[in-house]
């Protein structure tokens, strides 16, 4: 038989060599997507493992197994949608990369979560639906149930959409409905409902407007002052100093409560305390910071990378401290009801199911939280680190005056509303100088009408789609769960 020459052979190889490559690379092009959800998926199959092991019953309770995994699913879906909030103003900024603002999200997340965690919490979702009304312990676990996995469905959906939504609310949402499905309407607690339907507007207009005030108040006593260096080193120190007081007051009430109880009054005692530290410290450091700098905005910006830095890991710190009670409360609620057979307004958080909430948090935010990052930070209005700074400063402001009022208030809409304030300051900033006498007698060149319109500097699609996303989250997530709730009596029984 003839043999084919020695330089074919070595042709055939490389040609089939070369189809192995393209596969592979295929292959690696097709499953990239995938890798996010299969770690996922081994974090939330590894929650029901330490469940079984550290339930303590025997034999496993399968339900306890279930609801670990669902809360697992809930703590990746909060991470990669609510931490989208504390971050992305500063990666819009520049102040932070987005490998930079994971990392420290991640860190300050599960600290606050397993440091300053809430060791009670309500499970009953703070008075939405009256315990007495549901007399059977099996209904209440299906209920809790029910509220888990259509609330982390909620907020999956809503990731996938790009809208950053309050997952307390999808908490809510869920509990009322599964409330609802298992008791009728005279369950739910009404009035509670109808201030967190008010918070729907008072969240994000509130935060709104203390946003657009710093950024004018910035504006006038910096930028548009001849000497911008000289005016930020009086007013920079000043503007720390508030940050770092405002900070104080927050994480005293909010961030550090299981640590140690401290009133509204002496928190507003340590908060201007620490202010007043903070700017004798700042003012030296800010004033050797700026020797040298050109007399322009943008070196006034740099000032206020650091403070917005900080500002955002507080925030993630008191997130991870409060919110991580949605993902695992209703876990609690379960794990309390099936080894007690009862069930009451408030218990307790085992270890175990607290760490399953923090490093969910933490594993959502590495795989899928820079999607919500870049649309906080840099799709709905153009950031920089001083409107990044206004934004993180109304957060905390408006998160104190809303406890002081006793108004339930979400981080969520908070933090997206004062992104949304000052984009729309800018706008009529915008416009008010385009229409002050300058521009009739051309000193500032007139704009047509159609070119402002396309100047807009806050995306009307983006906001369309996220204000939609939070009317419809409650009655959206009470919906689903009231399904899922019938769904699982039915198979049950």
């Amino acid at each position: 038989m003839a043999q084919a020459p020695q330089g074919s052979q070595w042709k055939t190889l490389d040609t089939d060599l070369n189809r192995i490559s393209q596969v592979e690379m295929a292959t690696a092009y097709v499953a990239r997507p995938l890798v996010g959800p299969g770690i996922a998926l081994a974090f939330m199959v590894l929650a029901g493992i330490i469940a079984a092991i550290f339930f303590g019953q025997q034999p496993v309770n399968y339900v306890v197994v279930a609801a670990a995994v669902f809360g697992a699913y809930m703590a990746v879906n909060i991470g990669a949608n609510d931490v989208a909030n504390n971050m992305g103003p500063a990666v819009g900024a520049n102040a932070l990369t987005m490998g930079g603002a994971i990392a420290i999200a991640a860190i300050c997340e599960s600290a606050g979560a397993l440091i300053a965690g809430g060791d009670v919490v309500s499970t009953i979702s703070k008075g939405i639906i009256d315990p007495s009304s549901i007399a059977d312990t099996r209904i209440f676990i299906w209920a809790m149930m029910a509220a888990l996995v259509s609330s982390a469905l909620w907020v999956n959906l809503a990731t996938w959409a790009g809208a950053p939504v309050s997952t307390t609310h999808s908490v809510v949402g869920g509990v009322m409905g599964a409330g609802i499905a298992a008791a009728g309407l005279t369950a739910v607690n009404w009035p509670s409902m109808g201030l967190i339907a008010a918070s729907w507007v008072i969240s994000p207009v509130l935060g709104g407007a203390i946003a657009a005030l710093f950024l004018a108040f910035i504006k006038a006593r910096i930028l548009y002052r001849e000497d911008k260096i000289a005016a930020a080193r009086t007013w920079v120190p000043v503007l720390v100093g508030i940050m770092a007081g405002v900070f104080a007051t927050y994480l005293a009430m909010k961030g550090l409560k299981q640590i140690i109880k401290i009133d509204l009054m002496t928190a507003l005692i340590i908060g201007p305390a620490i202010g007043a530290l903070s700017y004798a410290l700042a003012a030296p450091l800010i004033r050797k910071a700026s020797v040298g700098m050109e007399n322009r905005n943008k070196s006034v910006k740099t000032l206020f990378g650091l403070p917005l830095v900080i500002s955002a890991a507080l925030l993630s710190f008191a997130h991870g401290a409060n919110d991580v009670a949605n993902a695992v409360g209703p876990l609690a609620a379960i794990v309390h009801a099936t080894e007690n057979g009862v069930f009451e307004a408030k218990v307790a958080i085992p270890s175990w199911v607290m760490v399953i909430g923090a490093f969910g948090i933490s594993f959502g935010l590495f795989l899928f939280g820079p999607k919500l990052i870049r649309m906080v930070g840099s799709q709905i209005t153009k950031l920089n680190p001083m409107r990044a700074y206004c934004v993180a400063l109304s957060a905390a402001i408006t998160v104190i005056v809303a406890s002081w009022l006793g108004l339930p208030v979400s981080s969520t809409h908070i933090a997206v509303g004062g992104v949304f304030g000052v984009g729309f300051y800018r706008e009529w900033h915008m416009e008010r100088r385009l229409r002050r006498p300058g521009a009739a007698v051309g000193k500032v060149k007139p704009i047509a009408k159609e070119e402002r319109r396309r100047r807009k500097l806050v995306r009307r699609s983006h906001f369309l789609t996220i204000v939609a996303a939070w009317v419809i989250t409650v009655p959206a997530a009470a919906s689903l769960s009231a399904v899922v709730f019938l769904v699982l009596n039915a198979v049950v029984n």
